[in-house]
């Protein structure tokens, strides 16, 4: 009987989880109580090809205010319209790389990561049943593209990096994919993915 080459991530959403954060690997950093955060919804689209299960990312564009320029996941901040931060997801891929919501079989949720940007973010994982053609949003989106789910689960793979943020130096996660940066929050949500699968 053929297994499905997803049940290591599904038993990882099964697992206990702790939410994370962008001040993760900087224990100095305080966050102040009662801070305003934004709820937001990311789709960790996974798809499976002849080659092995890949990860659906995208590159933002450079004009964007947040993030510009950074490896992302579709997603974005949820709207009134949205009964919950899962269909803010289902949603803002579907606008952002034309994934069709009833092509996506949702499998769960990770703890929600906090951004630097103020937002508390929710890791929607989801099958895509069947291959689509992604449309990049204009504006938004720059580039989609594919990386390979061992890759980014792999915590040998990650590197811890840092830079100066408002004064201060930042320390963070990386995962270097080919041409693609992938790091911050990404990276981050991926490391807790990593993570939850070696258990």
């Amino acid at each position: 009987m053929r297994t499905d080459p997803l049940d290591r991530v599904i038993d990882a959403l099964r697992r206990e989880g702790r939410p994370s954060s962008d001040f993760d690997l900087n224990p100095d950093v305080i966050l102040p109580e009662g801070r305003p955060l934004r709820a937001a919804g990311v789709l960790v689209p996974l798809i499976e090809r002849p080659f092995g299960m890949q990860v659906i990312l995208t590159k933002r564009s450079s004009a964007l205010k947040h993030h510009p320029g950074q490896i992302a996941f579709p997603g974005g901040k949820q709207d009134e319209g949205d009964a919950d931060v899962i269909a803010a997801a289902l949603r803002e891929a579907e606008e952002e790389i034309a994934l069709d919501r009833a092509n996506v079989e949702v499998l769960g949720t990770m703890p929600a990561h906090e951004t630097v940007t103020g937002f508390i973010v929710t890791p929607v994982l989801a099958r895509v049943l069947a291959p689509f053609d992604p449309r990049p949003e204009p504006g938004e989106v720059a580039e989609v593209f594919e990386a390979p789910l061992a890759h980014v689960t792999d915590p040998a793979r990650f590197i811890i990096q840092s830079r100066r943020w408002r004064g201060q130096r930042r320390h963070y996660f990386t995962v270097p994919y080919g041409p693609y940066y992938i790091w911050g929050a990404t990276a981050r949500i991926l490391r807790s993915l990593a993570d939850r699968m070696q258990g």
